[in-house]
């Protein structure tokens, strides 16, 4: 049984998505990042960021429970562990490597500032909300190019599109049209389409956000001195 700290963002869903894909048993723990839960003793005990996902498989290594953070690392740890979307050929599995890796350094950082210009700042900056939407149509460009290549990212499915998908459902809110990626909206329609990841995109979705940007509480604890605080 894994335990997974989790909440319904494209992190979270990330992981909701893959354990469904691999069908091991999971114990889903909310930590509603607005109510502040991510800064709990007890969860930093896990993931020392104060960010979510984090798990805990009470099966993992040598029979004894192990626990991890970092969204990346958990998709590949949950690939090695059931031997599912993740390539043993040395050639293939660098090739989800590399875009499992585009996805952490590049896809996520990126397009989360473009959330929070276009939608949660403040006060609009209009060289931010020009820069980080920019950025995001060039990262949309650069999958619309890869997936003129390949069906999925890495040939096959696997952890990099699980890992990219989620990040990309919010397309309007960064400021683009996937009309205007056409490999890009077939690729994300074929995702779409899969069981396992209409099942993973329901894990506390009565959680998901209804409104756009925080309240003022919300906006302290996510952004403010209690995020900060040392």
């Amino acid at each position: 049984m894994i335990d997974l700290y989790t909440w319904p963002t494209p992190n979270g869903h990330k992981m909701h998505i893959m354990l469904e894909e691999v069908g091991l048993d999971y114990k889903v723990i909310p930590i509603d990042i607005g109510a502040g839960d991510q800064f709990d003793p007890e969860f930093l005990k896990i993931s020392p960021n104060n960010k979510m996902p984090a798990m805990v498989d009470h099966d993992g290594p040598g029979g004894e429970s192990y626990p991890m953070f970092e969204s990346g690392a958990m998709l590949l740890y949950l690939a090695e562990k059931t031997g599912r979307l993740l390539p043993s050929e040395i050639r293939a599995r660098y090739r989800v490597t590399q875009w499992l890796m585009f996805q952490m350094g590049h896809i996520g950082p990126m397009l989360g500032q473009a959330h929070h210009f276009r939608a949660y700042a403040p006060e609009t900056i209009p060289y931010a909300v020009d820069r980080y939407t920019n950025e995001a149509g060039r990262l949309y460009k650069v999958l619309d190019t890869r997936l003129g290549q390949s069906e999925f990212l890495a040939d096959e499915y696997s952890i990099a599109d699980i890992a990219v998908f989620p990040w990309l459902r919010s397309y309007e809110r960064q400021g683009q049209d996937l009309d205007d990626f056409p490999h890009v909206k077939r690729w994300f329609e074929l995702i779409s389409a899969r069981p396992a990841v209409q099942r993973g995109l329901q894990v506390l979705s009565e959680k998901r956000r209804k409104k756009t940007g925080f309240d003022k509480k919300e906006s302290e604890i996510l952004f403010g001195k209690t995020q900060y605080q040392r």
